[in-house]
């Protein structure tokens, strides 16, 4: 048995964070697909709720403990494989790089995952244009923020000169948000960070398309 096992999906943003800091930090990990859709989601199955009983993705295993929640996950791995660094050593800087990757992680996303979007097609009853609309709306709100924070940002990624907490979120936000059609032009220093962590290896490899459960 591996000594880290990663229960995720392939288009799970949450997931999507865990897969590349554990690139980041070149640790080697067993995946084991949850399909948040399949038999009305194997999250939902009594199997996987032993493992997490939120019923979310991702769920990660270290010599046999179970950890949840992807912001946790990350901490919990930059301290017990503190090279590279995914904080900067700086106080402030680091409570900075945590709040950018709180802006994506508890702001943004949670209005905009899958379980909220099948609430509001399911019981809300609502059509597919203005499920649309609430997406764009939390994206512009978060990415407007983004973007200007990034404005005296140094370096090509989000906190400075190499990829961050902020970034392991960032990414998989910016994925989606392109999945959804939404407008991105509104963020040029956004969106050059982007291609500066879409050049990096252990971001390519992390993502959906890259997966083994990845499907069209």
């Amino acid at each position: 048995m591996a000594a880290i096992e990663l229960y995720d999906y392939w288009r799970s943003s949450a997931a999507y964070r865990v897969r590349i800091a554990l690139n980041l930090k070149g640790l080697d990990y067993q995946q084991h697909s949850v399909h948040l859709v399949k038999d009305g989601g194997q999250q939902h199955q009594d199997e996987y709720t032993a493992l997490n009983p939120q019923h979310l993705v991702p769920t990660l295993i270290h010599d046999e403990q179970v950890l949840t929640q992807s912001l946790a996950i990350i901490e919990y791995l930059d301290e017990q494989y503190p090279e590279p660094a995914l904080l900067p050593q700086d106080v402030l800087a680091r409570a900075q790089c945590r709040a950018l990757a709180q802006l994506v992680a508890c702001d943004v996303h949670p209005l905009n995952n899958l379980r909220v979007l099948q609430y509001l097609s399911g019981p809300l009853a609502a059509d597919a244009e203005q499920k649309s609309a609430w997406y764009s709306h939390w994206i512009a709100q978060g990415f407007s923020a983004y973007e200007t924070h990034l404005a005296n940002n140094k370096g090509p990624y989000s906190c400075g000169e190499q990829p961050s907490l902020a970034d392991c979120c960032l990414m998989p936000q910016v994925y989606n948000a392109r999945r959804f059609q939404c407008d991105l032009s509104p963020y040029p220093r956004l969106l050059a960070v982007v291609q500066a962590l879409e050049a990096h290896p252990a971001f390519a490899a992390a993502a959906p398309e890259q997966q083994a459960d990845a499907t069209p």
